[in-house]
């Protein structure tokens, strides 16, 4: 979303302002009101976007095949569940309402998208992300990045630069087999770092090795290779 970095600074520059207000003990309500009115609008914009996403990865995710397993995103915070229950414009009065009701020093920390999570949930399993072991985690995260740049992909017309910092090494042989073959058929580039070279080796005929040794970048193979520098 082009624009989701303006409505977050938007919306984090009002909130400062609206609790220094609070701090303050200043009693403006043109003032409080007008941050409101800015929390609100953008708030609301932050939330509606999030959620857009959200669903429409949910059905990439859904095409996700083994070994990685589909996962369920939702997102959970109360402005969340307001827009599934109202128009965005409901739901803008209603959080300006709630934000005008906490200007008192000491009220609960008002709604708004900052207090919004990301559940997940491993769909074969019906269970929730945080009750799976950490291999099935693992896989789970793997396959929601995989997902979202296939998403990027269509979305753009051309597949993102992946960067998966020690990806392959935690991750079984079949499932280390699977991932290379995913990055490749997105046919886009992407980088992988690993400290075993030989993690790589599936793919040496396919992919482009390269070696850091005190601090610098070569071919494998031409120079002295120390394992726990190096990056492929």
């Amino acid at each position: 979303d082009p624009e989701h970095s303006t409505r977050v600074n938007g919306y984090e520059h009002a909130w400062r302002e609206r609790n220094r207000l609070i701090r303050d003990g200043v009693r403006d309500a043109a003032w409080y009101a007008a941050l409101e009115e800015t929390l609100a609008a953008t708030g609301v914009a932050v939330a509606a976007a999030r959620a857009a996403l959200v669903a429409r990865l949910n059905r990439i995710c859904a095409e996700t095949e083994a070994p990685f397993p589909a996962a369920a995103l939702r997102l959970e915070g109360t402005v969340d569940r307001w827009l599934e229950e109202a128009p965005a414009l409901d739901v803008d009065e209603r959080l300006r309402a709630t934000l005008a009701a906490g200007r008192r020093p000491g009220s609960p920390e008002a709604e708004g998208p900052h207090r919004s999570d990301l559940a997940v949930r491993h769909v074969p399993k019906d269970m929730p992300a945080e009750r799976c072991s950490t291999g099935e985690q693992k896989a789970l995260l793997v396959g929601i990045v995989l997902a979202h740049a296939r998403l990027q992909a269509v979305d753009e017309g051309a597949a993102p630069i992946l960067l998966l910092d020690e990806v392959a090494a935690h991750l079984d042989d079949r499932r280390r087999a699977a991932l290379f073959e995913a990055v490749l058929a997105l046919g886009g580039q992407a980088w992988l770092t690993g400290t075993d070279q030989g993690v790589f080796a599936p793919i040496a005929d396919r992919a482009q090795i390269l070696e850091v040794t005190d601090g610098r970048l070569a071919p494998a193979g031409t120079v002295g290779f120390r394992g726990e520098t190096s990056n492929g």
